[in-house]
């Protein structure tokens, strides 16, 4: 059975307040927390692959939202770690973001990480989701505004 949204949100693997200021900074604060979680069998590695596939080509999808991702063997399921950042992050040329989610998909997966990666980018097209998840306080209401919109695509 495909992996949903729903299956690869973790709270614990959220950070509404990231303290980076720069796109490499964010990537490492949330892969970190990843790891923390024991989601990434080796956080550099992995890291270095995100960097270099948002180098290859941006996942910035407009509207202050990015999805930087790597198909990886350093992961055994899909992994979503997310970031939130109020004052924006310039992270690919002209575009700045405030809402980062990053991806990890072993390579076996791909059908998966489409389903997953679907879901998050129909939800964030919708304005008032974006604002609900900027003004939220708390982990568990930011991950239960992304599960009740995923239920309803």
């Amino acid at each position: 059975m495909a992996a949903t949204l729903a299956d690869v949100l973790e709270a614990e693997q959220v950070t509404l307040e990231l303290r980076a200021a720069t796109r490499d900074e964010a990537l490492r604060e949330i892969v970190g927390t990843l790891s923390g979680q024991g989601k990434v069998r080796d956080a550099e590695a992995f890291l270095a692959e995100v960097i270099a596939r948002e180098e290859e080509h941006t996942t910035c999808i407009g509207h202050g939202v990015a999805f930087p991702h790597a198909r990886t063997d350093l992961v055994s399921e899909i992994v979503l770690g997310i970031g939130r950042r109020r004052e924006s992050i310039r992270f690919c040329e002209g575009e700045d973001v405030n809402l980062i989610f990053v991806v990890g998909v072993p390579r076996r997966m791909v059908n998966d990480y489409l389903i997953c990666v679907g879901a998050l980018a129909r939800l964030v097209k919708d304005r008032r989701t974006r604002e609900a998840l900027m003004k939220t306080g708390s982990v568990e209401e930011f991950v239960e505004l992304l599960r009740a919109g995923s239920l309803l695509l």
